[in-house]
C-alpha cells in the first residue's frame, strides 16, 4: 500500500523556526549596500542551517522561501539560467517566494554568450534580439522587481575562437548598444587576454559592471582589483567560484555534499573583502556571490566573510 504523504509542520512559512539570534545580529551589522548570496541554492547539504523542511528533489521555488529568510542572504544567483532561460511560469513562482525587492543575479543563456555549443559554431553569439526576446522578455513581464543584474558569462575562448582585444571591444560595444537601459548588466570574462583597458572603456561607456571572478584559469580577484578600470558601473559584482588553478570537477569530488567548509581559502576571502571595501569607499552596491565549490559550503563562507567584515570573528 502506498504511504500517504503528510504535510510538514513547516509547510506554512510562518511555522518555520526563527533564524538563530547570532545570525540575525551579524546580519544587522552588514552595511545595507553589501549583498551576500550564493550561486544556486538547491543543496540538501544545507539542511539544518538554511533549510528546515524536507524537500523532495530540487523544488527551487519552495526553497527560496527559506533561503530568503536566512539573515545573511540578500541576493541569490540564478545560475541555471545559463543553460536554459527560465519561463514566465518559473519566474512567477520565484517571485511569489521572495520578499519585495529581493534582487537576483541571473546568468544569461549560453546561446548568447558561447562561441561554440557542442563544439559547433554558435550563430546566436551576441544576438541582442534573441536576448531581448527569450531572456529579458519574461523577466520584464513577471520578475522586474527581482531582476537585480544579468551576468553575461563568457567562457574561455581559445585558438581561432579568441578575438584580438580591440576586435572584442568593438564587438561587445555593438552588442551593448542594443540593450535596454532599464536593467543592469555585468560581464564575466574567463579569457585573461581580454582584460584590457579597451574592454574596460566599453563597460564604462555603457554603465556595465565587471564581474570579479575567482576561477580556475583567471587571475585572482586581487590581481583583477589592481586593474584601473574594474569599477566601471554604479554597482559591482564578485563571484567566489573556485580556487584559482582548481578544476570544477575536482572541486565537486572534494566537497560534495557541501555540508561544511572543508578547505578555507583565506586569500580569496581577503580579496572578496577588498572588493567590498572598495565598493563601500565608492558608495556603490556590491553583489557578492559564493559557490559551494570554493570552500565546500557557501553559507559557511558567507558567515566567515560577514564576521570579518563586521569585526565579529570570535
Amino acid at each position: 500500500m502506498a504511504r500517504t504523504q503528510h504535510p510538514s509542520i513547516f509547510d506554512d512559512v510562518a511555522a518555520l523556526p526563527q533564524p538563530a539570534r547570532d545570525l540575525v545580529e551579524l546580519g544587522s551589522r552588514i552595511p545595507s549596500s553589501v549583498r551576500f548570496g550564493v550561486s544556486t541554492w538547491t543543496y540538501d547539504g544545507w539542511t539544518g542551517d538554511v533549510y528546515h523542511r524536507a524537500y523532495r528533489g530540487a523544488q527551487p521555488a519552495r526553497r527560496l522561501e527559506e533561503y530568503a529568510r536566512y539573515p545573511l542572504f540578500r541576493t541569490v544567483g540564478i545560475d541555471s539560467a545559463y543553460y536554459d532561460p527560465p519561463s514566465e511560469e518559473v519566474l512567477a513562482a520565484y517571485a511569489r517566494s521572495l520578499p519585495p525587492g529581493f534582487p537576483c543575479v541571473s546568468k544569461v543563456w549560453d546561446r548568447i554568450t558561447a562561441k561554440r555549443i557542442d563544439r559547433v559554431s554558435n550563430p546566436d553569439f551576441l544576438n541582442a534580439d534573441l536576448f531581448k526576446e527569450a531572456v529579458l522578455g519574461p523577466y520584464a513581464r513577471v520578475f522586474r522587481d527581482h531582476a537585480g543584474c544579468f551576468v553575461f558569462e563568457f567562457q574561455a575562448m581559445r585558438g581561432k575562437d579568441r578575438p584580438e582585444p580591440a576586435a572584442w571591444a568593438e564587438e561587445l560595444d555593438r552588442f551593448l548598444r542594443q540593450l535596454p537601459r532599464d536593467f543592469r548588466y555585468a560581464i564575466e570574462l574567463r579569457t585573461p587576454e581580454l582584460l584590457t583597458e579597451g574592454h574596460g572603456a566599453v563597460l564604462a561607456a555603457h554603465g556595465v559592471a565587471h564581474v570579479f571572478n575567482s576561477w580556475s584559469e583567471m587571475p585572482t580577484i586581487g590581481e583583477q582589483l589592481e586593474l584601473p578600470w574594474t569599477f566601471p558601473a554604479g554597482f559591482t559584482v564578485a563571484r567566489g567560484l573556485l580556487r584559482p588553478g582548481r578544476r570544477f570537477a575536482d572541486a565537486v569530488k572534494l566537497f560534495e555534499p557541501y555540508d561544511r567548509i572543508r578547505e578555507p581559502q583565506p586569500e580569496v576571502r581577503q580579496d572578496l573583502l577588498r572588493v567590498v571595501a572598495e565598493a563601500l569607499r565608492r558608495r556603490i552596491e556590491a553583489l557578492i556571490l559564493v559557490n559551494n565549490r570554493l570552500e565546500g559550503n557557501a553559507p559557511g563562507t558567507i558567515r566567515a566573510l560577514a564576521a570579518a567584515l563586521t569585526g565579529d570573528e570570535s
